[in-house]
């Protein structure tokens, strides 16, 4: 069986004159998206560095002031102290965990909206260079 090449489709990037955004459905979901992998992987990360980070500072902020406001032994204090240590944990974690690929999405697509726009710039300039110097 042959291949039919009428049948093939060729789609041109249309992207935005002004912003060099893209404008067609096809090219906002091959090149200017991080892959799931990058993107569930970013995630992973961000949600445990926000995570640890957030429950370091909650346990040096919050412990010493359980501390000092309620008396009795250590356990008392653990009890009391981590579920407002948890519930900043987790809360940082989530943020974290959505903010890291969601920036890296934006630098994903600056960078292409970036070098998109300087090959039309370059395009133009030569367009223009020929225009006139066909005029003189």
């Amino acid at each position: 069986m042959a291949k039919n090449s009428s049948n093939s489709k060729v789609v041109t990037p249309i992207t935005c004159p002004h912003c060099a955004g893209p404008l067609s459905k096809q090219m906002e979901t091959s090149r200017w998206t991080v892959a799931p992998l990058v993107r569930d992987s970013f995630s992973m990360i961000g949600s445990a560095v926000g995570g640890t980070t957030s429950a370091f500072y909650a346990f040096n902020f919050v412990m010493p002031t359980v501390r000092k406001w309620v008396k009795g032994p250590m356990w008392f204090h653990f009890l009391i102290g981590a579920p407002p240590v948890i519930v900043f944990s987790s809360a940082c974690a989530g943020l974290a965990g959505g903010a890291v690929p969601a920036l890296a999405q934006l630098a994903s697509s600056s960078y292409h909206a970036a070098m998109l726009s300087s090959s039309h710039s370059s395009q133009d300039d030569k367009t223009n260079k020929s225009r006139g110097s066909s005029t003189l």
